[in-house]
């Protein structure tokens, strides 16, 4: 769909740049917990605090974070299921909340767990429905529906009722229905959950194929952090309801403080090496393991090593994007507020 097309129907569109727009959003919900026999105790949780950030058209983006952290509250508040308690909200130029209908029909959505199919119906009768729904011509739902069961390998599934299909299979016919209508953004909750290592693969690259193919925007949460490692070159990590980072996955890598590891192989078991710039983390006979920067070049270091050391045989491992995250959660200060419960991570 072109920025003409998604004008089309009078609504106002959304500049390139600023496609998505939260300025200081936020949502508070109001929790009861008991105390004692017939006494209750009311407090404010901020699922959502403060949230600042713009998304331009055609981006794929990661949204990462902890369970609780308010990505699932954010998605909801994107697509007019929850209304903000204070901020301001765009989505093409659309106000969610207030102009959901309008909305509906230029955006996808799949939720993890939840699935938009119904349960006791073959897939393809789903699809049809959505499409009666959507009003999705006949000629565009056909090249759609082609597209995806070729690309998803749907195509021994269409005949299947929903709750017979395994949770990886109605993923990837989540996914194909959220796309029947050619969305201009996508947001993907755990799009790989369930999936075995050729079904994930295959998936990402439908994600990738169609971020670059039709511009669509993707906002992408998910706990497989190779997902964000292949598909996204921004990745915005949320934790307590704030941003925490918003850029790069190197600069991810430098904001976590992270390190690579330097794997060295010498002629002869030795005393653990020691360099300025890197650390031994590890030694076990000849083979001794170093930790450096990652942000750092490996260049100056193997040089010193193999003019000092009888060196063998060397190799660099990357830094683990999830342990990069998880060193920013634990270093943050966790929130005294008690969590608001389900669907609010």
């Amino acid at each position: 769909m072109t920025v003409a097309e998604a004008g089309a129907g009078g609504g106002p569109v959304a500049g390139d740049e600023d496609f998505i727009v939260l300025d200081g959003l936020e949502k508070v919900f109001d929790v009861r917990r008991r105390t004692g026999f017939l006494r209750y105790e009311r407090r404010e949780v901020r699922a959502v605090d403060g949230i600042s950030f713009r998304v331009a058209r055609g981006e794929m983006v990661g949204y990462i974070g902890p369970n609780g952290a308010g990505k699932s509250t954010t998605i909801k508040m994107l697509t007019g299921i929850l209304t903000p308690s204070g901020g301001r909200l765009r989505v093409a130029g659309l106000d969610p909340a207030r102009e959901r209908t309008g909305l509906a029909r230029r955006i996808g959505v799949v939720f993890g767990q939840r699935t938009t199919l119904w349960w006791d119906l073959p897939l393809i009768d789903s699809y049809r429905l959505m499409r009666r729904m959507y009003r999705v011509p006949d000629a565009r739902y056909r090249a759609n529906l082609e597209r995806c069961v070729e690309q998803l390998d749907l195509a021994a599934l269409l005949d299947v009722p929903v709750r017979q299909l395994s949770l990886g299979q109605r993923m990837r016919g989540d996914i194909a229905a959220a796309l029947l209508h050619e969305p201009e953004v996508l947001y993907l909750d755990e799009p790989t959950i369930g999936l075995d290592v050729v079904s994930k693969a295959k998936v990402r690259e439908f994600l990738r194929e169609l971020n670059t193919g039709t511009g669509t925007t993707v906002l992408l949460t998910t706990h497989d952090l190779t997902d964000i490692e292949q598909l996204c070159r921004r990745v915005m990590v949320i934790d307590h309801g704030r941003l925490v980072y918003d850029g790069g996955l190197a600069g991810l890598h430098e904001a976590g403080e992270s390190e690579r590891t330097l794997v060295v192989d010498l002629e002869r078991e030795l005393p653990a090496i020691e360099l300025p710039g890197a650390r031994t983390v590890r030694v076990e006979g000849p083979r001794q393991w170093l930790a450096f920067p990652a942000a750092d070049s490996a260049a100056p270091l193997v040089a010193r090593i193999a003019a000092g050391y009888p060196l063998v045989d060397l190799s660099v491992r990357e830094p683990d994007i999830e342990a990069v995250i998880s060193r920013m959660y634990s270093e943050r200060v966790p929130s005294p507020s008690p969590s608001p419960g389900p669907g609010t991570g």
